[in-house]
């Protein structure tokens, strides 16, 4: 399959702007289901505010929230899917700029020294752009995610050693979880990398972080740390926004790697309440747009 990069950089625009006005289904039911359970009345008042301005942001056709993030996009590629490479990445960048140039949108891109601001939602190494293979080979994904600073302001690592054992893993992911409170938007998604390098941890949790809710890690004893640790999380009472409650987490979200006999990383990544994210799929048949 050969990839038209105009219309790679078409889709990147619009995935922007879609991933920014509309939240997919798996949060908005993950929001009614932590509704449905809440006990704390001023809880219950909080989770309903956020239905409520899911709604108008539908309604209105407008941004779930005013932070537009770091622009964040994950590409998969098929084995037959014909691109040049660099080709492709500045077609991302392209459209991510037109984005904000064209809607517009709030960039919240700064250089990291001089804290300028180019009003263009990139910058060195910036939109964030990570590329992977896949086995279906006509096809082309390429995914959307604007990363909150609420969210990525809250992002530990720990280069735990294999003493601690499981009890040192989940007590640091609990401690994350207590030293975010409210800072994070909750409820979140608490994603959390085990194992690896120091790097690919942090990467594993943010992978984690950013999946849909009602997924499960692929490994058997991450999915099962996953279960464990959600329930725990949501027996802190740091509640919706940090205000008291239930639901601290929607879920947490687990993704795990080999590791080093003498060494198991933990990594934490955390997700606001407005889990946004927007998917493009380009195959021989068209382009489809989803979550």
């Amino acid at each position: 399959m050969q990839v038209d990069l105009k219309e790679v950089e078409e889709a990147c625009k619009q995935l922007y702007i879609r991933a920014l006005k509309m939240l997919p289904d798996d949060i908005k039911q993950g929001i009614a289901q932590l509704k449905a359970i809440e006990t704390d009345a001023r809880a219950q008042v909080v989770l309903q505010t956020m239905v409520t301005n899911i709604q108008i942001a539908e309604r209105d056709d407008n941004l779930l929230c005013q932070d537009t993030g770091l622009p964040i996009y994950n590409v998969k590629i098929g084995s037959n899917v014909q691109v040049d490479g660099m080709a492709l990445k500045a077609a991302i960048r392209q459209g991510c700029e037109r984005a904000t140039r064209e809607y517009p949108l709030r960039s919240s891109v700064v250089h990291p020294i001089t804290r300028k601001n180019n009003h263009t939602s990139c910058g060195i190494e910036m939109p964030a752009i990570h590329l992977d293979f896949m086995a279906d080979a006509e096809t082309l994904v390429i995914e959307m995610i604007p990363k909150g600073s609420g969210s990525e302001n809250n992002s530990f690592l720990k280069m735990a050693i294999p003493a601690e054992g499981m009890k040192g893993v989940k007590a640091f992911v609990i401690e994350c979880v207590v030293a975010a409170g409210g800072k994070t938007c909750p409820p979140t998604i608490v994603g959390v990398g085990v194992g690896g390098t120091s790097d690919q941890c942090v990467a594993l949790a943010k992978k984690a972080a950013t999946r849909p809710l009602g997924t499960a890690c692929s490994d058997t004893d991450g999915a099962l740390l996953e279960t464990e640790l959600s329930a725990a999380v949501n027996h802190l009472g740091v509640g919706p926004q940090g205000l008291g409650g239930d639901a601290t987490a929607f879920a947490v979200q687990v993704e795990v790697a080999a590791t080093h006999i003498t060494m198991n990383p933990v990594a934490v990544n955390m997700q606001c309440h407005s889990a946004r994210r927007a998917r493009a799929t380009f195959t021989p048949a068209g382009l489809v747009y989803g979550y």
